[in-house]
């Protein structure tokens, strides 16, 4: 513990690495490279959602480079699809402001979608009513209405959904399937299949999501007759093309059920449906690793990286947690190397996923030794997996590795708050030293107790759940009066009363 500022010094560059700092060396690569540098090149990998576009967007034209509306909308799109929604509506709203075009209905469609998601359905409500009666069709109609949805207004939501029946603006499934998602969303599953037999009396053929709703609603009632019922009716649909998703929904159902045949059966149809959607290969190995298909975890995995192009990160997520899930610790080791040599954008949560898979297996060391690893490396971590595997280590008595592993959270070089610790982990790391330290130990628990104080806000509550800890190991009562005075614990009636109870048992 004594060893934390030299270790600050040492470190003090190794967790400024974040996700969006990727974005720069990738613009920094590709002009080096020179190559032709676009717009979306440019917007795309601004990652980080507290950084603005129009600076960049007014940059570009400051450059006197060309804007083409046919980019800016593709830009819309794929940062929709990124679920880089505050991103999109800054776009949006650039060229709205720069008049760049008049905008159609679609086009106030999808403003008003990402306002809603943005900003909540008040502000989108507001940016509907100022539209003139010519832009207030069904796209725009149902975009607002699928704001309501998705905040659960189901007043407004319904009320609304009226409307668009009196001026005739639901003749697609997209606007029940809003109205079957909110029931879903309300705990109303039964509403649900009142929808599905209303689009039918209305002449508005069910799509796939339509079906697949209901076939969701019957599998959270675990009622797997009438799951099976409406699976079949979709099949013998002309209408419908059936996908991979579809099954994928009736193999979680069987699953829940404990109906492993059912399951490898939907996941075999599935399976011949996926073609290139790396999405679907996710899912599915996800469900193969809960029916504990080894095999076909990693025959599929094989497959995906055949059919598509690169794997993203997604991609390793989901393969990583399938093999963790599976107990496939050395393929997962070995997958996350693979990972690292990708050239994918750093994300933590990669390997999170096997470091929680080896907590839960008690294997501190190999949980310490990763992110260790990732500190040699000079990626980032973060100080709430170390506190994490520091009581690992307590729960062994393993006193010295739990005190290396907070030495190594308190290096972290990140201000007070931004210096995340959970507040439970605290409680058990106050608790697992008061119980395991030795007297000679005590002085490097002195100094853990000051160097938490500097990022986190401990209560009385947890310094009690130490003290207590500590007398019931039958450790050096005087020790408690030095405690207190680092501690900063001033001696109330509270505490006064707490220790006098600890005395007498």
């Amino acid at each position: 513990m004594l060893s934390i500022t030299n270790r600050l010094k040492k470190l003090k560059t190794h967790f400024q690495i974040r996700s969006y700092t990727t974005a720069t060396a990738t613009i920094s690569t590709r002009n080096e490279s020179n190559k032709k540098e676009s717009l979306y090149s440019r917007i795309s990998p601004l990652g980080d959602p507290k950084l603005a576009m129009t600076p960049e967007l007014d940059n570009w034209v400051q450059k006197g480079f060309k804007v083409r509306l046919s980019e800016l909308k593709q830009i819309i799109h794929d940062l929709r699809k990124r679920r880089r929604f505050h991103h999109a509506l800054e776009v949006s709203e650039w060229m709205n402001k720069k008049g760049m075009c008049a905008f159609t209905p679609t086009d106030h469609a999808v403003q008003l979608d990402l306002i809603g998601k943005v900003h909540g359905f008040v502000e989108a409500e507001k940016y509907f009513n100022a539209l003139t009666e010519e832009d207030k069709n069904g796209k725009t109609y149902g975009a607002l209405l699928h704001c309501y949805v998705r905040q659960r207004e189901t007043d407004k939501s319904l009320s609304h959904f009226e409307k668009m029946k009196e001026k005739g603006f639901v003749e697609s499934p997209v606007t029940y399937n809003d109205i079957m998602c909110l029931y879903i969303r309300s705990s109303e599953t039964d509403k649900v299949l009142d929808v599905l037999k209303e689009m039918k009396t209305n002449g508005v053929n069910p799509d796939n999501l339509s079906y697949r709703m209901c076939i969701n609603s019957y599998g959270d009632k675990l009622d797997i007759e009438g799951m099976e019922k409406v699976l079949s009716e979709m099949e013998k649909d002309s209408n419908i093309v059936m996908d991979w998703n579809t099954y994928a929904v009736v193999a979680n159902c069987y699953i829940k059920e404990k109906l492993t045949d059912k399951a490898n059966n939907a996941l075999k149809k599935a399976e011949k449906l996926v073609a290139k959607d790396g999405l679907g290969y996710n899912h599915l190995i996800s469900l193969h690793a809960r029916l504990g298909n080894k095999e076909d975890v990693l025959r599929l995995w094989g497959l995906q990286k055949t059919a598509c192009k690169r794997q993203i990160n997604r991609d390793y997520t989901t393969m990583v947690k399938s093999l963790v899930r599976i107990e496939e610790f050395e393929k997962a080791e070995k997958l996350l190397v693979e990972w690292k040599s990708s050239g994918n954008v750093y994300d933590f949560q990669v390997p999170l996923i096997l470091i929680d898979g080896y907590l839960k297996k008690d294997l501190s060391d190999k949980a310490k030794d990763l992110l260790d690893n990732l500190v040699n490396e000079r990626k980032a971590t973060t100080p709430d997996i170390w506190g994490l595997v520091a009581d690992s280590f307590l729960k062994k008595g393993d006193v010295q590795k739990a005190l290396s592993c907070m030495d190594c959270a308190f290096s972290l070089p990140l201000g007070k708050k931004d210096w995340k610790l959970d507040s439970k982990t605290v409680y058990k790391l106050f608790k697992g030293f008061g119980e395991k330290a030795s007297i000679r130990e005590l002085s490097d628990v002195k100094v853990f107790v000051l160097e938490l104080r500097r990022f986190v806000k401990v209560d009385r509550e947890t310094h009690h759940t130490f003290m207590k800890a500590y007398i019931n190991s039958d450790k050096d009562p005087d020790f408690l009066d030095y405690y207190m005075k680092v501690a900063g614990i001033e001696e109330d009636e509270e505490t006064r009363n707490f220790l006098n109870g600890l005395m007498k048992k």
